[in-house]
């Protein structure tokens, strides 16, 4: 798992604190519990964090920025373990982060930036960058692995293989957010399971289709 990021120091400034930014980043996780979107502001997560303003506003811009790093440091907690078995380490992740967004804070946090960023276009980059980029690494090693196992093909050129990392990234993450946060389904094992065998038979068929066309 890649240790957890906190942003730039910026130059010229103070030391960071590394105290000071797990205080910051957990109160404003609580304070969107609490308080929600729109409520929340930057003097409120200051006071709970017990830091001043300034100190606050020397790390982060604004509150999107902050609320996309306190999500942020929350996905930084899953990880992908290293089985033997590819379908076992995809239910792993499945429902570690069902768990993840069972959370009321994840819950709270992800849902209020994600329909911020909809009129938001830098918002939207920060929430690619910080989020989804980097979680991509779980796809990218698990993939890897699975190659060396011999699970799964090597992809023919690096653009086919960057797409496919990114099909397996939104096709799960994509399905265990609408299950767990739109439908308010449960994300249990047996669906882990069952959901695992469905990406397992497309990336078989996905495999299959290359091998043709490269024949």
């Amino acid at each position: 798992m890649q240790s957890r990021s906190t942003p730039p120091t910026r130059a010229g400034g103070r030391p960071r604190s590394a105290e000071a930014d797990t205080a910051i980043l957990e109160a404003t996780r609580q304070a969107l519990v609490d308080l929600g979107w729109t409520k929340l502001t930057l003097g409120d997560v200051a006071t709970r964090a017990g830091v001043a303003k300034t100190t606050l506003y020397r790390r982060w811009p604004g509150k999107s920025e902050l609320v996309v790093d306190a999500v942020a440091e929350l996905f930084d907690e899953l990880e992908l373990p290293d089985s033997g078995s590819l379908a076992t380490d995809i239910e792993s992740v499945v429902l570690q982060f069902a768990a993840l967004l069972g959370r009321p804070e994840t819950k709270t946090a992800l849902m209020a930036v994600v329909a911020e960023s909809t009129s938001d276009e830098p918002l939207r980059e920060r929430i690619r960058t910080s989020i989804v980029d980097r979680q991509k690494r779980l796809v990218l090693t698990g993939r890897a692995r699975a190659q060396a196992r011999g699970e799964l093909p090597v992809e023919p050129d690096t653009a086919t293989a960057a797409m496919t990392a990114d099909l397996i990234f939104d096709v799960i993450a994509g399905a265990v957010v609408h299950r767990a946060l739109v439908s308010a389904e449960p994300v249990d094992t047996e669906w882990a399971h069952r959901f695992t065998l469905l990406i397992l038979g497309g990336l078989a068929t996905a495999a299959s289709g290359q091998g043709a066309a490269s024949a």
